[in-house]
């Protein structure tokens, strides 16, 4: 407390000396001018009075109570540097995070896609090799359908050549006086077209 009293004392005594410079005195020069503000009352009084004051409000504790409040002051102030630090350390931290959580997710996103790409091309070519496997059983649908619709022409054309030749055979039969022959001719002839 006394080393943070003693600089306002060295400035309370110089300060008669600087106000006697500044004012200057009309009196004389050289070394009146510099004893001057001392031996002035009003300057005298008005030291005698500050120095009072000033010891007054050393012995009632105010020196200590100026000091206090600056030091709490001063420790007001560093906790709020340091809780501003902390915030600030904090900030980075959450926003390192949020980077990090940005930067998987768009890892993710791009893996999806990815993913996503080559689930299309799977399924592009499962279509394709399903409608080449429609195809295939429709053209083999088609070419049965097609075999039986041969098979029941020619099996017409037979039974139109039977009935044809039945028919022929009984007209010639009955027109003719080999019917036995010309019977098993017929016979013959309609065994052959049936093959």
């Amino acid at each position: 407390m006394i080393k943070q009293s003693l600089p306002l004392a060295t400035a309370l005594v110089a300060a008669p000396a600087a106000f006697a410079a500044e004012a200057g005195h009309e009196g004389g020069t050289g070394f009146y001018n510099i004893i001057a503000p001392f031996v002035d009352t009003t300057t005298n009084v008005a030291f005698l009075a500050l120095v009072v004051f000033l010891a007054i409000v050393f012995f009632m504790g105010g020196f200590k109570f100026v000091g206090k409040s600056l030091d709490n002051r001063a420790e007001d102030i560093q906790k709020q540097l340091d809780e501003s630090r902390a915030l600030r350390e904090e900030a980075a931290a959450m926003l390192a995070e949020a980077e990090r959580k940005q930067k998987e997710a768009d890892q993710t996103a791009d893996n999806m896609i990815k993913q996503a790409k080559a689930d299309a091309k799977l399924m592009v070519e499962q279509a394709r090799k399903d409608l080449q496997e429609k195809v295939a059983r429709r053209e083999a649908q088609a070419e049965a359908r097609i075999a039986r619709a041969e098979d029941e022409a020619a099996e017409d054309v037979r039974r139109a050549a039977a009935d044809a030749a039945t028919r022929a055979s009984k007209s010639i039969i009955a027109g003719s006086g080999k019917k036995g022959e010309l019977f098993t001719n017929a016979l013959d002839e309609i065994e052959k077209s049936l093959n």
